[in-house]
């Protein structure tokens, strides 16, 4: 798309109350790596992605989503953004300028159509990676962010009207209607999605492993740990990627997937599947049956940072 400024997922930022916990859970069990530490913050990346870090944890009373950010190209997207956001009626969190977390670059910050807080970058430092090995159950990125919205065809709107996402597939029932939207801003099928849920708060966040030896290696670490399993392992038809969903000590849902499909953006067209139907959720069958029990895990908490900025 000729007007679509934002790049790709960079990370995503989360805000719980026992601090030390979340942190030993997503470097001990989950299996990312601690780059930078805070006063009650933690910046934690993927062995395999250039980006600086892929999860914030911070320290707080209560339990809510920091923000998502994303990367644009340079500073004339980021300006362009953000005059472009400004311009609409978009309230704007911080205007462009230098930022200050591990990395630097530039950027500015905005609440979407729910009042979470989204952040724009560019110019960020690349973080010394590497090839992760063959056997090695840890992730190699961030995949994709999956959000709740009570309505989820209006933050669709927003997100396609001021960021340029397209709509890659779209979930729905007989009965309730659509009910998942897959939002993409480059070939990967997927970088966020939005789920219809009863409150504003984030659905899921996903991070990729190297391949299906891997992905089942993690996904069999956690439940040798007791971690407990929401759904999977399996295989979805939307976007063709495995699945093993998890809890976090703090009830956030976290996937371990692969083999995201890429999409050939000029020939595509989105599909609607029915989730009813046991291969639309699972292609392999392998994976515990979807029911409202299963989707209910996943609505987590009232996210408590609509509308108001994270401190930092």
């Amino acid at each position: 798309m000729t007007d679509r400024l934002i790049t790709h997922l960079r990370h995503l930022d989360i805000a719980v109350p026992d601090h030390a916990k979340q942190v030993q859970f997503y470097t001990d069990l989950w299996g990312l790596t601690p780059i930078a530490e805070d006063s009650g913050i933690t910046f934690l990346a993927a062995e395999g992605s250039p980006e600086q870090y892929v999860v914030r944890l911070r320290e707080a009373e209560e339990k809510r989503l920091d923000l998502i950010a994303f990367g644009a190209a340079d500073e004339a997207s980021v300006d362009a953004l953000a005059q472009r956001l400004a311009g609409d009626g978009v309230q704007l969190v911080s205007e462009p300028g230098a930022l200050q977390t591990p990395g630097g670059g530039y950027g500015f910050r905005f609440f979407d159509v729910d009042g979470r807080t989204v952040e724009i970058s560019c110019d960020v430092a690349v973080r010394r990676h590497r090839r992760v090995e063959e056997q090695e159950a840890i992730p190699v990125k961030l995949s994709h962010v999956v959000i709740n919205s009570p309505s989820p065809q209006r933050t669709r709107a927003f997100y396609e009207k001021h960021l340029a996402f397209a709509l890659s597939d779209t979930l729905f029932h007989p009965k309730m209607g659509e009910a998942m939207y897959f939002m993409r801003c480059n070939p990967q099928h997927h970088s966020l999605a939005i789920a219809r849920g009863p409150h504003v708060s984030l659905h899921h966040a996903s991070f990729e492993m190297r391949g299906i030896d891997e992905y089942m290696r993690g996904t069999g670490r956690l439940l040798r740990h007791d971690v407990k399993k929401v759904w999977g392992p399996g295989r979805h038809l939307a976007g063709n990627n495995t699945f093993s969903y998890f809890l976090d000590p703090h009830g956030n849902t976290v996937e371990y997937t692969t083999e995201l499909e890429q999409l050939d953006e000029d020939t595509w067209h989105p599909h609607l599947y029915d989730f009813t139907q046991p291969e639309v959720s699972d292609q392999w069958g392998t994976a515990n049956p979807m029911d409202e029990f299963v989707a209910a895990e996943s609505f987590n908490d009232p996210d408590r940072g609509v509308f108001v900025a994270p401190p930092v």
